[in-house]
C-alpha cells in the first residue's frame, strides 16, 4: 500500500539514459520524483515522454525543474523548496571523447558541479542521501583487472580527471560532514535510451539501418578496446540499494565480464543476420581517443555481498535488446 507522505527523490540528468530509467523505477516504488533541468531551445526530454505522461495522470508525482550544475545559488534554491530525502547527481558532461574538446566546461559540470551540491546541502542544513555517479574511468590505465573499490585511479581523460575529483569531493563531504553520501562506481552500462554518440548505439543503429538498406557503412574509432557492459535498467536498482544502505559508502556495479567492440560488432552482426561485418565497418580516426583506455572489467562481489545486487543481463542479451530495438523502430512495429 501506498504511503501517504511518500518520499521525494531529486535526479540531475534526469533526462539523459539513467536519469529516465530512475525516474520510471522510483515512481514505481511510490516516491515523488523531482528532476532538473537544463533550459533548451531544443526539446531533449524524449526519454521522459512516456513516464512523464503516465506520471501526471497518477496525481503529477514527477515534476521537472529549470536549473544548471553551474548555478550553485539555484540548486541551494531548489534543494530547499523541495526538501527531498534522496538526491541522485546523474548530471555532467558525459561523453569522453567530448571531454578531450571540452575540458573546462567538463571539469565544470561534471567535477565542481558536484561540489555545488554538496555544498547546497550543507548550507540549506536538510536531512538526505546523496548518491554520485562515479564512472569506471576512473581507474583508465588500469593497476589491475578486475578493478574493485581499492583499485587506484588512472584516468586518461579530462572526463575520468573530473570524475575523480567529484570522487573525492564526495568521500571529503562525507567524512567532514557526516554526509550520507555514497559513490556508484559503475561500469559502462547500455540500453535502447543510450545517446547516439556513444559507441554501442552506433553499432546498434548502424546495423539495423545496413539491414534496412539505409546505409552500408558504420565508422568506428578502437575496435579492441574492451569494456565491462551491462544493462543501465539494472543499474539504477543499484543506485537505489546504496541510499538505503545502513550506512554511506562506495561501490562498484558491473558485470565482471569483459568483452571488446570486436565482439559486439560479431553479436550485432549475428542478431541482425548480416554476414561479415568487416566490410561494413570503417575506421575513422576522429574516434580515436588522444590517451586510450584498453581494459575495464569490475569487481561487483562487495555490491552483491552488502546490497544484495548483481548483473542479470549478459552481453548477447544487451546486444540483442539494442539492436532489436533498432530494427523495430526502423520498421514502425
Amino acid at each position: 500500500m501506498e504511503s501517504t507522505n511518500p518520499k521525494k527523490a531529486f535526479i540531475t540528468g534526469i533526462t539523459g539514459q539513467d536519469g529516465s530509467y530512475l525516474a520510471e523505477y522510483l515512481l514505481a516504488k511510490g516516491y515523488k520524483v523531482h528532476g532538473l533541468v537544463r533550459r533548451s531551445s531544443s526539446f531533449n526530454r524524449w526519454r521522459l515522454r512516456d513516464i512523464y505522461k503516465d506520471a501526471q495522470s497518477a496525481e503529477s508525482k514527477i515534476t521537472l525543474h529549470y536549473g544548471d550544475l553551474s548555478d550553485a545559488s539555484s540548486l541551494s534554491r531548489l534543494l530547499e523548496k523541495i526538501n527531498p530525502d534522496e538526491i541522485y547527481n546523474l548530471g555532467a558532461q558525459s561523453h569522453v571523447q567530448v571531454s578531450f574538446d571540452t575540458p573546462e566546461y567538463t571539469g565544470d559540470i561534471t567535477g565542481l558541479g558536484t561540489t555545488r551540491i554538496l555544498e547546497a546541502i550543507r548550507d540549506t542544513r536538510i536531512k538526505t542521501k546523496f548518491y554520485q555517479a562515479s564512472s569506471s574511468e576512473l581507474f583508465g590505465k588500469a593497476k589491475e583487472i578486475p578493478q574493485c573499490e581499492t583499485t587506484p585511479f588512472y584516468p586518461r581523460s579530462p572526463y575520468g580527471a573530473a570524475k575523480a575529483y567529484a570522487y573525492w569531493i564526495t568521500v571529503n563531504y562525507r567524512e567532514s560532514y557526516g554526509l550520507f553520501a555514497s559513490n556508484g562506481i559503475l561500469f559502462n552500462h547500455e540500453s535502447p535510451r543510450r545517446g547516439e554518440s556513444f559507441v554501442t548505439k552506433k553499432i546498434a543503429k548502424g546495423v539495423a539501418e545496413i539491414k534496412a538498406g539505409l546505409r552500408d557503412t558504420i565508422h568506428l574509432g578502437n575496435l579492441d578496446a574492451r569494456r565491462d557492459w551491462g544493462y543501465a535498467p539494472e543499474y539504477v536498482d543499484a543506485m537505489w540499494r546504496m541510499l538505503q544502505h545502513s550506512e554511506p559508502d562506495d561501490f562498484v556495479v558491473a558485470t565482471g565480464e569483459t568483452h571488446s567492440i570486436r565482439e559486439f560488432l560479431d553479436e550485432a552482426f549475428r542478431v541482425a543476420e548480416i554476414g561479415d561485418w568487416e566490410k561494413h565497418v570503417g575506421i575513422d580516426k576522429r574516434y580515436m581517443r588522444p590517451a586510450e583506455v584498453d581494459v575495464l572489467m569490475g569487481d561487483p562481489s562487495k555490491a552483491a555481498e552488502k546490497l544484495g545486487w548483481r548483473a542479470e543481463t549478459r552481453f548477447p542479451e544487451l546486444v540483442r535488446i539494442m539492436v532489436d530495438h533498432e530494427i523495430k523502430q526502423l520498421s514502425g512495429a
